[in-house]
């Protein structure tokens, strides 16, 4: 079932860090950052100038689509590459997006739901298709052991091709890990609330709360399936804030390796006990990656 919460009024873009690297940049147009979810209303006004890719008409939407794939895919789109006049967030207008829809069926699309097996496929194809940053906020059955291997082996791919994967924890209020929280190329990503506290609906456990990170989700617009724009929050929303500032990140940093990155993002390199992750301070960690490459090219001996 896709995530999806109501929220209130105002963007939480200075909790997250991110009003400075908002300021610097709009994201590299080279860059490529994968979307898995439903299919994408890529009509909306709010993407008149954005650069959206895909590869069937089953990972796009109509304008005025009422099922909840595409009205969630469409609102985690405008957190990242929406018009910055358009009243969605907009982080990272200026790369590209390349959308992958997990639910190319009428069925699966009007459930919300999909498989494993298809997500692993769509992971191992959106990889293929360029991205260097992938953005997932998708509640999976617990399934089988072989369905497991399967995303086991997908996101071992992703490893070996050095692209990261923002993953939104879920909105069932358990302590719990998955496959894909536990994975050394997957940051997991919780929702704060505004006075930064957790939010009550958000997952937690031993994975999410030693590699990953939260984001106040609060208050966040979007973009919404029938040209205007809709209240967003939950993981999904937190998700797709934390994939906004990787993206710009690595738009001015481009040959951060991975590890380094989702290291910076982490902001701690104590070893956490909590379930619960710290909140994201994109800025600090922007400035702690510019400060380590200003070091390394200072002391190089090439």
């Amino acid at each position: 079932m896709i995530h999806d919460a109501h929220v209130t009024s105002r963007p939480p873009v200075a909790m997250a860090g991110l009003s400075e690297l908002m300021a610097r940049s709009v994201g590299a147009a080279n860059l490529k950052v994968g979307l898995l979810d439903g299919p994408v209303v890529v009509g909306h006004p709010g993407f008149s100038a954005a650069k959206i890719e895909w590869s069937c008409q089953g990972d796009v939407a109509e304008i005025g689509a009422r099922d909840v794939a595409a009205t969630h895919a469409t609102s985690v789109a405008g957190v990242l590459v929406a018009g910055r006049q358009s009243g969605a967030l907009g982080i990272c207008p200026g790369i590209t997006l390349v959308t992958r829809s997990v639910f190319r069926s009428a069925a699966t699309r009007a459930a919300g739901t999909t498989t494993w097996m298809e997500l692993a496929d769509a992971l191992r194809e959106i990889v293929d298709a360029g991205a260097r940053i992938v953005n997932m906020s998708l509640s999976m059955a617990p399934g089988m052991s072989k369905e497991h291997r399967a995303m086991q082996d997908a996101l071992n791919y992703v490893a070996a091709h050095g692209v990261i994967v923002v993953a939104a924890a879920g909105n069932d209020g358990t302590i719990d890990s998955t496959v894909v929280t536990r994975h050394r190329s997957v940051l997991p990503v919780v929702a704060y609330n505004l006075q930064g506290r957790p939010w009550r609906l958000s997952n937690v456990g031993r994975s999410i709360g030693q590699r990953g990170i939260g984001v106040a989700a609060d208050g966040l617009m979007s973009l919404g399936t029938r040209g205007m724009l809709r209240p967003f929050g939950g993981t999904s929303a937190a998700a797709a804030i934390v994939t906004g500032a990787v993206t710009l990140i690595l738009s001015e940093l481009p040959k951060t390796a991975p590890g380094a990155l989702i290291s910076a993002m982490k902001g701690d390199q104590a070893r956490r006990t909590s379930v619960v992750p710290p909140l994201m301070n994109a800025g600090r960690a922007f400035e702690s990656l510019l400060a380590s490459r200003s070091w390394q090219e200072r002391w190089s001996p090439y």
